[in-house]
């Protein structure tokens, strides 16, 4: 059984990954291919919802932080939302919550990604 699933799907001008498991030093690589090929595609405005992750570790941080700085380059954003308390704490702690939008709900992450599409 893999411990991480992507599903990602488009939803006007936004791209959406919801990876679903854990995003750590196993599961990073694939994480990051599946984010910076949907960028590389031409995808600019994208979210990330959190809401089947049970774990990220450090290398999970940085493909957000990665992806995060390859969506502005391309002129969009990358918005998460959907944030279980133990992902929003590493978030907290990481620093990482002052860095990017995050919203309650899948909707109004992705209202706020197509705003800037």
């Amino acid at each position: 059984m893999p411990s991480l699933a992507i599903d990602q799907s488009i939803v006007g001008d936004v791209t959406v990954l919801a990876p679903a498991g854990r995003v750590d030093t196993a599961t990073a690589k694939e994480f990051e291919t599946a984010a910076l090929g949907r960028i590389e595609a031409g995808a600019s405005a994208m979210v990330f919802d959190f809401d089947g992750l049970k774990y990220i570790s450090s290398a999970g941080l940085r493909v957000v932080l990665l992806t995060g700085k390859r969506a502005k380059a391309a002129g969009g954003v990358l918005v998460l939302c959907n944030m279980n308390e133990s992902i929003r704490d590493v978030f907290e702690i990481s620093g990482f919550l002052s860095l990017f939008a995050v919203e309650d709900s899948r909707g109004a992450a992705v209202a706020k990604a197509a705003e800037t599409a």
